[in-house]
């Protein structure tokens, strides 16, 4: 059981880090898009949604190979746990 928490545990930290990047560069987008918007008085809705959207996949783009390593990577380790975990 022991082992199944430390491994539902390292999958929760390994997605708060790998949704950080684009979630973190889509934040400040709109931030910087809404001071913009508050400077101009343009309060066009969709504004800000062109922006963050090329930033996300952009930033994903970039990332990808990072992403897709520390996803292999987790999944050879729970693989390599899986014993010790099926013999508790």
């Amino acid at each position: 059981m022991h082992q199944l928490t430390y491994v539902i545990q390292q999958a929760l930290v390994m997605v708060l880090v790998i949704s950080g990047p684009p979630i973190l560069l889509a934040l400040i987008i709109g931030f910087i898009i809404s001071v913009f918007q508050a400077a101009t008085q343009i309060q066009e809705q969709t504004l800000t949604f062109a922006p963050k959207l090329v930033v996300i996949f952009g930033v994903l783009g970039l990332a990808g190979p990072w992403i897709g390593a520390t996803l292999l990577r987790f999944t050879f380790n729970i693989y390599d746990r899986f014993p010790a975990m099926i013999g508790q």
